[in-house]
Parts: structure tokens; C-alpha cells; sequence
């Protein structure tokens, strides 16, 4: 399939002269940047991954939104 992409001239740049590097094409190296990425962020879920739990009381402090970003940040003191 063709399509177009909008990258950055440093992106491209060092794209192309990988590809050179390795012998490729460009586009055999772009191929290959998105099937690693896209293996990066299935993999993680295939395994059992434990994730820590915090056993801490508390909860949300009354009137804050929950749901907006804005609300949260601003309860945290943190709404720049």
C-alpha cells in the first residue's frame, strides 16, 4: 500500500542513512520501526504481569471531579 507520511528532516535523515547503512530500503526500515513498536506494546499483555498494589486508606477529597483532569490538577495544586 502507498501513503504519505509527514516526518522531520532529522527523522528522515537518519532513516535513510540507516537504511544505507544496512543495506535496506527505506521503506524495509520503516517497516520495521512500526512491527518493533507494535510488539512493545502487545507483548506486555500476552504475559501475566503483576502490577503493584497500594494498601493505603483515603480516597478522593470531596468535590473533586474525578473524571476531569482540570479537577485533579487543581486539587493537587498542580493546574499550570
Amino acid at each position: 500500500m502507498k501513503t504519505t507520511l509527514d516526518i522531520s528532516d532529522q527523522l528522515f535523515t537518519d532513516a535513510k542513512a540507516l537504511a544505507t547503512q544496512q543495506r535496506a530500503s527505506l521503506t524495509r526500515v520503516i517497516e520495521q520501526g512500526i512491527q518493533l513498536r507494535l510488539r512493545s506494546e502487545v507483548a506486555p499483555q500476552r504475559g501475566k504481569l503483576r502490577l503493584p498494589m497500594l494498601k493505603g486508606r483515603g480516597g478522593l477529597v470531596a468535590g473533586v471531579d474525578s473524571l476531569s483532569n482540570k479537577a485533579m490538577l487543581t486539587a493537587l495544586g498542580d493546574d499550570t
